[in-house]
């Protein structure tokens, strides 16, 4: 499976309902995960340009789309950013493929 990084950050709405009802949101975010055939390997609040950062696997492009289209969807969440996370062997195949691709930069 693939692994994403997905990172959102609260309406004020979304803060007021979770101060109104503090809670884990890991379990909601499970089951959501789960039900496009993917597993969370970690989920963490944070402060700054995110409220929240989840690391997921998915097993496709498709169904990390999907749930953070899902995720939008709900209304309280004023951002979802999903990464999509490469091994770093994946890291350093990619550098040596960009070292063979003949790119000429602009006003070179």
């Amino acid at each position: 499976m693939a692994a994403y990084m997905v990172q959102v950050g609260y309406t004020p709405e979304g803060w007021a309902a979770l101060i109104r009802n503090p809670q884990d949101r890991t379990e909601a975010i499970r089951q959501a995960v789960e039900s496009v055939g993917g597993r969370i390997v970690g989920v963490w609040g944070a402060f700054g340009d995110y409220d929240l950062v989840a690391i997921v696997e998915a097993p496709d492009n498709v169904a990390a789309a999907a749930l953070s289209l899902a995720f939008t969807a709900g209304g309280v969440l004023r951002s979802c950013r999903t990464t999509p996370l490469i091994s770093m062997a994946e890291v350093v195949a990619a550098l040596r493929k960009a070292g063979s691709i003949p790119y000429k930069p602009v006003g070179r």
